[in-house]
């Protein structure tokens, strides 16, 4: 039988690590030009890597808040209509209210469980759980 210092490392080697620093949470700003009528986001999967959550499920709100049809091409996503620069923003910061800050602390520190048919943001730093729209 293992002694109880032996387990206590173990679970502290499976536990996930959160950044403590006091910094605030930047998101960074969209970067893109325009080509004709369409609009393409040059850093958008560094901006879904930066917010930690997938290009998919980032790419799918986009699309849907925006109105437009677009697709990934590489780390770029190419929208087919012309947006300004300031409504991306906008809408960046509105899919990291609802699906990546805690309702409770703050804190970017989250990750999105799915339960059967529902979807909840879960906090690694102070552990709470809320529940968040599935459909999107």
């Amino acid at each position: 039988m293992a002694n109880y210092e032996d387990m206590l490392n173990e679970a502290y080697g499976k536990v996930k690590q959160i950044d403590t620093s006091s910094k605030r949470f930047e998101i960074p700003k969209v970067e893109g030009h325009f080509e004709g009528r369409k609009t393409i986001l040059t850093n958008f999967f560094q901006i879904a890597t930066h917010i930690r959550r997938t290009p998919e499920h980032f790419q799918k709100f986009m699309l849907k808040e925006l109105a437009a049809s677009g697709q990934r091409e590489g780390d770029r996503l190419v929208l087919n209509i012309k947006v300004p620069s300031t409504k991306i923003n906008q809408k960046i910061e509105q899919y990291a209210k609802e699906f990546v800050l805690c309702k409770e602390c703050q804190k970017p520190d989250t990750e999105l469980i799915k339960e059967g048919r529902l979807s909840f943001i879960h906090c690694l730093a102070c552990g709470a759980k809320h529940s968040v729209r599935s459909k999107i």
